[in-house]
């Protein structure tokens, strides 16, 4: 294993920033640390980082435990969301300065700019000042003033906020494949889901100082731990449905179709869970409900409220007796204020229990 937590503490004061954290990071990994602003996931990268120290817990980096060690000592490197550069240097100064300030000799330094230089793409930019660049060339300077030193693990925090949508999309498909060929051990800290999804190996999210799920990208979206990981990954999120388990293990709900859809594997999952009268979640994808305005159709009774039209995806938000639910679809013919009906893609609904 790459990096290793244990039981991870941090408290300022009264506040308990992040709560009991572990986590087993694997080497060449690329893991995101993925959370809303305030959840502890900086507070977690920093103390990988040397940053800060925890009040509690234990951080090792292949096997060597480091918790209490300097950063310098650590062999990271760290990229974050302000670009961090000097204006007075140049592109390949900037780059080279970690080398520089290591006692490493010209020629080797030289050498070294210019292989990371060409592998971000920025080799006819190393003779320009930073106010000479674009903010994503600014980016792949920071980027490469990190991985100049050919670290064992590279930190992230959020070094794409400061880009634009379009440029956001092309430098995290550019990360992702820079540091996967260079097999760098690296940890990514968003609040973008969607960046997450697309970028990472594994994800752990964290609420309120929690890691409350760690898993692959699809196991996440596909089978969310609790409630606010159902709400908080997908775009639109989850639609969740409140429903009450019966004496037979039925689940009941004003939306009778879409309750009887739940799969008996997916009740099996919460056997002991499902007693008479307990509360659960049912959780279905936007892209997993069906509209159907064919007269007579089968299903549950929905009125639609408003219809975006996003160009590659349509979402239509419904209005029903359980609340209002959200369908994402290619293209819709029905128009505001038209009755239809709603059913779930077989094996894609979900309970969320507790």
């Amino acid at each position: 294993m790459s990096i290793e937590i244990e039981n991870l503490i941090k408290r300022f004061g009264p506040t308990t920033a992040v709560n009991g954290v572990s986590l087993t990071i694997e080497d060449g990994e690329f893991f995101v640390l993925l959370g809303p602003s305030g959840c502890g996931k900086t507070t977690t990268l920093r103390m990988i980082a040397g940053l800060e120290l925890p009040s509690e817990g234990r951080i090792s980096i292949h096997g060597r435990e480091v918790t209490w060690l300097e950063p310098r000592h650590r062999d990271i490197a760290m990229a974050f969301q302000d670009y961090g550069l000097y204006p007075h240097m140049s592109v390949a100064q900037n780059i080279g300065f970690p080398l520089k300030i290591r006692g490493v000799d010209r020629a080797d330094q030289d050498r070294r700019v210019r292989e990371t230089a060409e592998k971000m793409g920025i080799s006819r930019l190393l003779e320009r000042k930073p106010a000479q660049i674009s903010g994503g060339e600014r980016q792949r300077v920071s980027l490469a003033r990190a991985l100049v030193r050919e670290p064992s693990v590279f930190l992230k925090d959020e070094p794409l906020s400061n880009l634009d949508a379009k440029l956001r999309a092309v430098m995290r498909t550019e990360i992702k494949k820079l540091v996967t060929n260079l097999g760098i051990t690296t940890v990514y800290v968003t609040h973008d889901q969607i960046e997450a999804m697309a970028m990472a190996d594994r994800i752990g999210i964290m609420n309120k100082g929690d890691m409350v799920q760690v898993g692959y990208p699809l196991e996440i979206y596909d089978r969310p731990a609790n409630r606010f990981v159902a709400e908080f990954v997908g775009s639109p999120p989850m639609n969740l449905i409140e429903a009450e388990c019966a004496a037979d293990r039925r689940l009941t709900c004003p939306l009778t179709h879409l309750a009887g859809s739940v799969p008996e594997t997916e009740k099996a999952r919460f056997n002991g869970q499902l007693a008479p009268g307990a509360k659960v979640t049912i959780g279905i994808r936007p892209e997993h409900l069906v509209i159907d305005a064919e007269a007579g159709a089968e299903g549950d009774g929905a009125t639609i409220e408003l219809i975006e039209p996003l160009g590659q995806q349509t979402n239509v938000y419904l209005a029903t007796e359980a609340g209002r639910l959200i369908s994402v679809v290619d293209r819709i013919h029905s128009n505001v204020g038209d009755k239809v009906q709603l059913r779930a893609v077989p094996d894609q609904v979900r309970l969320i229990v507790g």
